[in-house]
C-alpha cells in the first residue's frame, strides 16, 4: 500500500519489487508511468494542486530522496531505503537486456542522448536502443512518430520536471512503450558530461550533500529538507 504525505502518494516497493511489477505489466500490455519523489517536489505540490494530481497519476512514485525515507520512519512507514532515478533506470535497462526489451531515449540538449545510448551499450553489452530524440524537437506529431517508428518497449524521457511528467501523461496513450519514465539529468549523467558522487556517499544517502559542497548556492534548496519534515510531523 501506497504511503501518502502532504497529499503526494509514495510507493514502498523497492527496486526488486518495481523491477518484478513493472516487467510483470509489460508483459499484460500495461503502461506503467514512473515518477521519482523528494521532499522538494512534495512541497510544491502541496501548493500545487495541478502538481499534486499529476504526480499521483503515476503508476510508481519512488521514494528518490532522503527525506522522504527520514519521514516514513517518523511516521512509522514500511519505506526503508531510497529507490533514485537514475538507478531505477538503470535497474530497467539492466532487465531489458536479460528480458530482449528495447528502449528509447528522448530528450536533453541535441547529441546527448546519442551519448547516453553509448554509455548505456558500454555499461549492458547487448541492449537495444532503438532510437534517441533530441528535447529541442517541439513538434508533438514528430515527436510521437519517431517513437512509435521505433517501437519500443520503453521510454526514457530527460526534460527536467514537472515538463517531462507532462509530456508523459499526456501522450503515453498514444505511444508504442509500455514502460514510461522520466529521469532529469539522468543522459548527462551516462553521457560522462556530469559526475554523480563517489559511491560511498550514495550508500550513505548523501548525494544531496556531495551536490551542496560541488555547489554551495543550492543550500536554498536543501534548507527545504527540514521544513518539509516539520510539515509532515504537523500533518
Amino acid at each position: 500500500m501506497k504511503e501518502n504525505y502532504l497529499g503526494v502518494d509514495v510507493s514502498p516497493l523497492n527496486y526488486d519489487e518495481l523491477i518484478s511489477a513493472l516487467y510483470k505489466r509489460l508483459e499484460e500490455q500495461q503502461n506503467s508511468f514512473i515518477v521519482a519523489i523528494n521532499p522538494e517536489k512534495i512541497m510544491k505540490a502541496k501548493q500545487d494542486e495541478e502538481l499534486r494530481t499529476l504526480l499521483n497519476r503515476a503508476d510508481f512514485q519512488i521514494p528518490d530522496g532522503i527525506g522522504v525515507i527520514l519521514a516514513s520512519k517518523l511516521k512509522g512507514g514500511s519505506i526503508n531505503s531510497r529507490v533514485t532515478g537514475i538507478d531505477m533506470m538503470m535497474r530497467i535497462c539492466e532487465e531489458s537486456v536479460k528480458r530482449n526489451k528495447s528502449v528509447f531515449l528522448f530528450g536533453a540538449k541535441p547529441g546527448i542522448a546519442e551519448e547516453a545510448q553509448a554509455g548505456l551499450e558500454k555499461l549492458y553489452p547487448g541492449i537495444r536502443v532503438a532510437g534517441t530524440l533530441n528535447g529541442y524537437e517541439k513538434d508533438p506529431d514528430v515527436i510521437r512518430q519517431t517513437i512509435n517508428d521505433a517501437k519500443p518497449d520503453i521510454l526514457f524521457v530527460a526534460m527536467g520536471s514537472p515538463a517531462q511528467e507532462y509530456f508523459i501523461v499526456n501522450n503515453m496513450s498514444e505511444l508504442h512503450p509500455h514502460i514510461f519514465q522520466g529521469v532529469g539529468g539522468s543522459f548527462d549523467v551516462l553521457s560522462g558530461r556530469i559526475k554523480r558522487a563517489p559511491q560511498a556517499f550514495q550508500r550513505l544517502g548523501l548525494e544531496w550533500f556531495y551536490r551542496l559542497l560541488k555547489e554551495p548556492k543550492r543550500i536554498k534548496r536543501q534548507l527545504i529538507l527540514p521544513k518539509f519534515l516539520i510539515s509532515v510531523l504537523k500533518k
